[in-house]
């Protein structure tokens, strides 16, 4: 016969609450510099439009991306405060 033990036992998860919203910013900022590559299109598909090369297109959005995929890096090696062994 087995023995219950009446408290309720936290699941043991790799991550802890902070990790996961943490990864849920990182989520949020990736979003944001897709979001920012948006736009540049014509209406004539035959005709040519500059502002596909624009500063926010091709230099911020790609930067906010990688500091989005560093930043989900960061919260996934960040140890939780209340980690026991």
């Amino acid at each position: 016969m087995g023995t219950k033990s009446d408290s309720k036992e936290k699941p043991n998860l790799a991550l802890g609450r902070e990790n996961y919203r943490l990864l849920a910013i990182g989520f949020a900022i990736i979003v944001l510099g897709f979001i920012l590559m948006l736009g540049g299109r014509t209406k004539d598909p035959n005709e040519f439009s500059e502002d596909i090369f624009s500063f926010r297109r091709i230099t911020l959005a790609p930067l906010v991306v990688l500091a989005g995929f560093i930043f989900e890096i960061w919260a996934i090696m960040k140890k939780p405060k209340n980690q026991t062994k």
